[in-house]
């Protein structure tokens, strides 16, 4: 899935909304999906939870005070 967004806060309902369109964008909804995170309070929002389980999306979440576990999965940009 490719997508990206900038807001001017980092917020819940930002990222459901960006992961709303991606999926829809890419018609990828149903398809098995895991999207890695790291360990940001908006990612981790019971409401984005729920957005991802109804998507059918797996969560993947960098260790906690690991500095390079982005690094690798922000190569490809």
């Amino acid at each position: 899935m490719v997508g990206g967004e900038i807001w001017e806060s980092e917020e819940a309902r930002h990222a459901e909304k960006f992961i709303k369109q991606t999926v829809l964008k890419e018609r990828i909804q149903g398809q098995p999906l895991v999207l890695h995170f790291d360990n940001g309070s908006p990612m981790k929002a019971a409401t984005f939870q729920v957005l991802l389980e109804k998507l059918g999306i797996q969560s993947s979440y960098s260790r906690p005070r690991v500095s390079n576990d982005n690094p690798y999965s922000e190569a490809v940009f």
